[in-house]
């Protein structure tokens, strides 16, 4: 079976780079118009489809598979396969190996390179968003690949402390212990409940509760601390009810917009060698909200 089976996937005379985008919960994604567009502003005609496991009737390892047999320069993976992709692929650079999760594959000298431009996605936006800010104290709500990305972000950005919250005490545990690993002393990680709110500078949702298919939010009503930021994985949609908690206690929100923006960037550049213009980038996806600040 092939991923062409149900799925319009290009052949490799209509365009110059084959690319695409493996996840469950993906119809909604805005990343084949993201790579599609720094195509045409690159001089690269790029094909970007959406491969569901499921709907192939294929295991993710399948997919992954055919995806690099069949012709694709590589892939983008979401939820709920960005850890399960790293036993897979080579991972060269000692953060990305730290963190434990990919979200960019590029097949290229008979291999097929993992990557992590969800980090270094964050550590952009937030830059764009806060300038050179310390994040303070930080709660990261969930410690799946997009937590894992983002905590690593936090010690990029020097935040003194980062407390992770998850009913899965086990799997944050060892996320704290690769934190810890990597900190060297220069920052503090703690495993907590949803009771270390009370005093956070920062709070990060890196749970999938807000995207489409999953309503809500993480921080129960009236539990959203007087933080100065607030950082939303989710950007479908944009308006979540996490938003609207960060801003009615009054926090500079980040919106998980700006994170698919700038690892889009970063994975564009990974696959094909070459990086858009961000401004006009931006202008082209029409529908791309205003940053928030």
């Amino acid at each position: 079976m092939t991923l062409a089976a149900g799925l319009p996937v290009a052949t490799a005379g209509d365009v110059d780079v084959r690319l695409g985008l493996i996840g469950d919960n993906i119809a909604p994604s805005r990343s084949p118009a993201l790579h599609r567009l720094a195509g045409e502003l690159t001089g690269l005609r790029v094909s970007y489809d959406l491969l569901v496991p499921p709907r192939l009737g294929l295991p993710f390892e399948e997919v992954l598979l055919a995806a690099r047999t069949e012709g694709l320069g590589g892939v983008n993976v979401t939820l709920p396969y960005k850890e399960r992709v790293v036993a897979l692929v080579r991972v060269a650079d000692p953060p990305v190996a730290r963190i434990g999760a990919v979200n960019t594959v590029r097949f290229a000298e008979g291999q097929a390179w993992g990557f992590n431009t969800d980090y270094t996605g964050f550590v952009a936006a937030f830059r764009a968003a806060f300038g050179a800010i310390s994040p303070g104290r930080t709660v990261v709500i969930g410690t799946g690949g997009v937590g894992k990305a983002t905590a690593f972000g936090l010690l990029a950005l020097g935040a003194p402390e980062i407390v992770l919250v998850d009913p899965d005490g086990p799997k944050a545990e060892t996320l704290a212990r690769s934190l810890l690993g990597a900190a060297e002393g220069r920052s503090r990680v703690a495993v907590a409940g949803l009771e270390a709110l009370a005093a956070a500078d920062g709070v990060v949702n890196a749970t999938p509760l807000g995207m489409v298919g999953y309503p809500g939010s993480p921080v129960p009503d009236d539990a959203f601390p007087r933080a100065s930021w607030a950082f939303d994985a989710v950007y479908t949609p944009t308006h979540t009810s996490f938003r609207a908690q960060a801003k009615a206690a009054g926090a500079r929100f980040l919106s998980g917009w700006e994170l698919f923006f700038h690892q889009g960037v970063e994975a564009f550049e990974i696959f094909t060698g070459r990086r858009p213009d961000p401004v006009a980038l931006r202008t082209a996806l029409g529908d791309a909200p205003p940053p928030e600040g």
